[in-house]
């Protein structure tokens, strides 16, 4: 039991390490211009895993925010567990609901942070009006 509560806590971390430390290089990316070739990606991740990912992301960074400042409320060791269960479950909820396995996310979101084309596809996806005609 002990063991899977672990288990537990550490997919939840992995969820959210995974989309706070895309946060860094997507501030960063938001400036940059978007990428001229959005339908073939060339690191083989489909424009739909794209949609995928953006929309998980998005789902994502809201239950991070909220969970965050729900565990920063938390008093007791038992409500604290209690919430991060709750976390874990909505995360990967957040993320399964796209069709992606929580491996494909986070692997998605590594590729975004050293390539610099699928993090701009992926932005322009989170943020569809930045950089659009009016």
């Amino acid at each position: 039991m002990r063991f899977m509560r672990l288990l537990k806590r550490s997919l939840t971390a992995a969820v959210l390490l995974s989309a706070s430390s895309f946060s860094i290089p997507v501030a960063i990316a938001q400036n940059a211009p978007p990428s001229p070739n959005l339908s073939a990606p060339e690191s083989g991740i489909t424009d739909q895993k794209l949609d995928a990912v953006a929309a998980a992301y998005e789902r994502v960074s809201t239950l991070q925010r909220a969970y965050r400042q729900r565990l920063a409320e938390a008093g007791a060791p038992t409500e604290q567990e209690r919430i991060t269960n709750e976390a874990n479950n909505a995360l990967t909820k957040a993320v399964t609901d796209q069709g992606l396995s929580l491996h494909e996310y986070t692997s998605i979101l590594q590729v975004a942070q050293n390539d610099q084309e699928i993090r701009a596809k992926i932005l322009q996806r989170v943020h569809p009006s930045e950089g659009g005609p009016n």
